[in-house]
């Protein structure tokens, strides 16, 4: 893979076809990718080609471009090249790029954090059953992915009533000394206090891989035989248990929909366009059981086809993941051998890309469409009412247009206690919550509660920043801040925006009225006469909404730092005080209190605690001493 410097007069203002004509004279007859780019930098498109230079001199033509092509031509002031040793490493590197840059006119999507899946754990006596999402580094047996964490967190709970797996760490299990609440429940066998031996937890551990692996009828009949016996041996408890255990297994196959016969393993793909969008359901199959589904919704140019939308989707889907054995489509798509190979190499096994005609396959395929198709009918009347709502908010804020981003700012305290202030973003698609922020309040000099103080830190950082990066085209600047409050955080906000010169954000201050009625809000706007909306208008519901979100997320960033505060242990910052011997220290002194006002001599008399680390520990909590 090698970089081409096929830039021909940098300095001359050619731009469209005669700029991209200039490149071709250079361009080798090879495989690789290419990047479009306009005069700011911007990258328009990006696109592999089996040979560089026929693709480019097919741009370089007049005529015979459909208008986005034609538009994109006309856009584009500079182009860069790579070379790849084949047209299938090309195509790996143009789904990395696009998925990356996010070109504008390519298909691309908003990616969420990798897939959840379930660990069983074995670098432990007593493997541990846990949701695991991220790299595939801890030893263990992983089942997935799943599609969503509550999916996850409905399996996981339904397997430790099937087979009583523990789920708490390491360091929680070594410190029991009595059954927790999950024995009690019957959602684990409390080996840490000796309630199973080694073999019998073995025993839970094999079942619960069967089950996993899709023998989930092997795992059955050994349970439902055991627990036959154990009712004919008049032995009513431990069948009972047995029972309870064949329960939650069948609890799981029945949420799980449609489990295939005829393969194991696959990801399914169905598209359904309409009105100039798609929707593409994956839905992943392992072990022969349904793991579950997601839609996405792919940003694409309205010309394209569905099968060309569901084929650049998939190239971008599998850049960080591992395809499966089997890939079923709902659409047959162009290349479909290539990508297969593409996705082989990276998976590191055979790949096949099928679209079936007929039988279980092309029922499930069709089930999975069905399930797109709703979703895209949802979603256009979901955006259809949004973007009226949108439309209200510019005319009761006096926008020249529908605001395609509003940021709404909220601050949570006690008493000036772990005062936090946090920011939520809206738009055309509703709640965007991974454009969430949560701001910790810095600044020593605050009076405790002294709102004004915590939205002016809260409002220059984020905004000192956006200034900062203004020129990146990733920078996205609202079109409304509104801020929870009254005249006075308008005030405030008013002039931390003259200071920082902010001047194309429209600012609104929404406060309640009197006794805090939801429905007689007012709202406050630089320059403007205070004023309220209608009780029963869509437009004030929508911006109580937004109000609400942004509190309810607040509240919640403070809680949890406030709980983390309330959980921490001052042992925990002393170096060379691990786990063991935060353990020792407090079976022996009871409390962390205690231990700070133990001597030098007391603290070493406990095992595991040398002389120096006592005298680090008591001049921890005796810093004057």
């Amino acid at each position: 893979m090698a970089e081409i410097d096929a830039q021909n007069d940098r300095e001359a203002p050619l731009k469209g076809v005669a700029r991209i004509a200039a490149y071709v004279k250079t361009l080798p007859d090879a495989p690789g990718v290419y990047r479009m780019m306009d005069g700011k930098g911007e990258v328009l498109y990006v696109g592999k080609a089996k040979s560089l230079r026929k693709r480019v001199a097919s741009y370089a033509k007049t005529g015979g471009h459909n208008e986005r092509i034609s538009r994109m031509i006309a856009d584009t002031a500079e182009m860069l090249f790579v070379t790849t040793a084949s047209e299938t490493e090309a195509l790996l590197l143009e789904s990395n790029l696009i998925k990356r840059l996010k070109p504008r006119y390519n298909v691309s999507y908003r990616d969420d954090k990798s897939f959840p899946n379930i660990l069983l754990r074995e670098d432990h006596s007593f493997p541990q059953l846990l949701k695991h999402r991220g790299a595939r580094s801890a030893k263990g047996v992983y089942f997935g992915p799943f599609a969503s964490a509550q999916a996850v967190g409905r399996t996981l709970n339904t397997l430790q009533r099937a087979f009583l797996l523990r789920s708490c760490s390491d360091s929680v299990f070594e410190a029991r000394t009595r059954p927790c609440l999950l024995f009690q429940i019957k959602r684990c066998s409390a080996p840490c206090v000796g309630r199973i031996d080694g073999a019998g937890y073995r025993e839970l551990v094999r079942e619960a891989e069967l089950f996993l692996d899709g023998k989930s009828r092997v795992v059955q009949g050994e349970l439902v035989e055991d627990m036959n016996k154990a009712a004919e041996a008049l032995d009513f408890e431990r069948a009972a248990r047995l029972r309870d255990r064949v329960r939650a297994m069948n609890q799981i196959q029945s949420t799980q929909g449609i489990n295939p016969s005829t393969f194991a393993e696959a990801d399914v793909f169905a598209a359904h366009s309409q009105g100039g969008e798609t929707c593409i359901q994956v839905f992943f199959f392992r072990a022969g059981q349904n793991w579950g589904n997601k839609p996405y919704f792919p940003r694409s140019p309205r010309e394209l086809s569905t099968a060309e939308v569901l084929s650049a989707f998939i190239g971008q889907f599998y850049d960080e993941r591992t395809a499966p054995k089997l890939i079923l489509l709902s659409d047959d798509i162009a290349e479909r051998a290539l990508l297969a190979e593409a996705l082989s190499m990276r998976a590191g096994h055979r790949v096949e890309i099928m679209h079936p005609q007929r039988g279980e396959k092309r029922e499930i395929v069709d089930m999975a469409v069905q399930n797109a198709r709703e979703q895209l009918s949802r979603r256009i009347a979901e955006n259809s009412a949004q973007r009226e709502l949108l439309d209200g908010v510019a005319e009761v804020f006096g926008l020249e247009s529908a605001p395609r981003r509003i940021e709404v700012y909220d601050n949570s305290h006690i008493q000036g206690a772990q005062a936090v202030g946090a920011m939520i973003v809206a738009g055309p698609d509703g709640f965007e919550k991974g454009e969430y922020r949560k701001f910790n309040i810095k600044s020593t000099e605050l009076a405790p509660g002294d709102d004004y103080a915590m939205m002016r830190e809260v409002l220059t950082r984020r905004f000192a920043r956006l200034v900062k990066e203004e020129g990146d085209p990733k920078t996205k600047w609202p079109d409304v801040a509104l801020i929870d409050g009254g005249p006075g955080q308008l005030a405030v906000a008013c002039q931390v925006f003259a200071d920082l010169g902010v001047e194309d954000v429209t600012l609104v201050a929404i406060s309640k009225g009197h006794d805090r009625d939801a429905g007689r809000e007012h709202f406050y706007l630089p320059g403007r006469e205070p004023f309220r909306l209608d009780p029963k208008s869509p437009v004030l519901y929508y911006l109580q909404r937004l109000r609400d979100e942004a509190h309810r997320f607040a509240i919640g960033t403070h809680r949890k730092k406030r709980s983390k505060a309330i959980g921490a242990n001052p042992l925990d910052e002393i170096a060379g005080v691990g786990a063991g011997r935060k353990r020792a220290l407090l079976q022996h002194f009871g409390s962390a209190r205690a231990v700070s006002g133990a001597s030098v001599a007391e603290l070493a008399s406990v095992g595991g605690v040398s002389e120096t680390l006592a005298k680090k520990i008591y001049d921890f909590f005796h810093p004057g001493g």
